[in-house]
């Protein structure tokens, strides 16, 4: 069975889909891999690296696709990829499957039997695979640096021959995986931390991370799908949320927002008139920003001033630390990877595993995933 990796092309992406840890395993398991050349640069992995994990280096994506049975990806791939892929061949990577109609059709119509790794259930027996939560791990640590750098305030307590400084607020919405990690780093750095979140459970969370915490309480089958995915709520219930936010956020120095909703437009929970009431010099981090913004004046892949306060729009946050977010990243595969290929010679894409017909997007010529089926006509 061969595994194929190519060179990301989304325009910033820096992290690659193996790295020789996992290659080295995959070859040992009885697999070989095929990396196309450069592939592993902006991730700090030459060729050599690669060979010397038992890889073979091909010199363009196109030679990788045509002949690969599994197919490894960062992202979603383009049409002219998917046109590339051989025709039955397994993809497992980020696919964006609600916002990508083109990308879904090429592959039903190339027979890919597409995984979707924002599809894969949480689960217990998922957590290996569980990249979403492994990427909001990275982007939760990183987060905490970008408001800590436009922050024109200490975060710890200070003091010093001329006086003292007092710690910077910190404010955390959501309180998901990115959410405690926001929590447990910036806290680290000094600040006092609020957190918020609609579900009661995460209170514990946030107050283990010392944490103050803030909510308005939902039944917690209300607040989540079975899948572990929060839920969209009704308008009135965003505007209660806003009236709660609003106290807490014009006192912060720092607002990190985390809510998201699969498949749907985050939900606005930061008016431009909360913005107008902040303190100046503040700093906003909208990590909802590529799927709309939790923040009304937030701009995708823009660092903004608005009202004397710092919005930061920075998209492919885990792409910014691509050491250690593709070695995460192929630690999830890899896992994945065991699951439908456990002998390393030949795939096995079971339909009654609940992870695999979680995350199945397209089989056998068609697009098999419910909610995917109804979003792509």
């Amino acid at each position: 069975m061969l595994v194929g990796i190519i060179k990301e092309t989304l325009e910033g992406e820096r992290r690659i889909a193996a790295v020789p840890e996992t290659i080295s395993k995959m070859v040992k398991s009885g697999m070989e891999v095929l990396v196309e050349t450069g592939a592993g640069n902006e991730s700090f992995i030459s060729d050599a690296d690669f060979e010397v994990a038992g890889a073979k280096i091909a010199p363009d994506a196109a030679s990788v696709l045509s002949q690969s049975d599994l197919i490894l990806k960062v992202n979603k791939p383009t049409v002219e990829e998917v046109n590339n892929i051989k025709e039955g061949a397994v993809l497992i990577s980020f696919l964006q499957p609600f916002s990508s109609p083109e990308v879904i059709k090429a592959l039903a119509a190339r027979k890919v039997a597409a995984l979707s790794m924002e599809m894969v259930p949480r689960i217990t027996r998922a957590q290996r695979i569980d990249a979403l939560s492994t990427m909001s791990t990275v982007a939760g640590y990183k987060v905490v640096l970008l408001a800590a750098s436009a922050c024109g305030r200490f975060m710890p307590m200070l003091a010093t021959a001329a006086g003292t400084i007092p710690p910077a607020k910190a404010m955390i919405i959501g309180v998901g995986v990115a959410g405690l990690q926001a929590i447990a780093t910036i806290k680290r750095l000094g600040a006092v931390v609020t957190a918020f979140d609609v579900r009661p459970a995460a209170g514990e969370q946030a107050k283990s991370l010392g944490a103050e915490f803030v909510s308005l309480e939902v039944p917690h089958d209300q607040a989540e799908d079975t899948g572990g995915y929060a839920r969209e709520m009704s308008a009135d219930f965003y505007k209660k949320e806003q009236d709660i936010l609003r106290n807490h956020i014009k006192d912060a120095d720092v607002v990190i927002t985390t809510a998201l909703i699969p498949g749907k437009r985050a939900p606005l929970l930061i008016t431009e008139e909360m913005v107008k009431e902040m303190k100046p010099g503040s700093v906003i981090v909208d990590m909802a920003v590529e799927q709309g913004g939790n923040c009304e004046l937030s701009e995708a892949g823009k660092d903004v001033l608005r009202h004397g306060v710092a919005i930061i729009g920075q998209v492919n946050i885990p792409s910014t630390m691509p050491v250690h977010a593709s070695l995460l990243y192929a630690r999830n595969l890899l896992a994945f990877v065991n699951l439908v290929s456990p002998d390393g010679k030949s795939m096995n894409i079971d339909l009654s595993d609940d992870v695999i017909i979680g995350s199945l997007i397209t089989h056998n010529g068609e697009i098999v995933h419910p909610a995917i089926k109804d979003a792509v006509k």
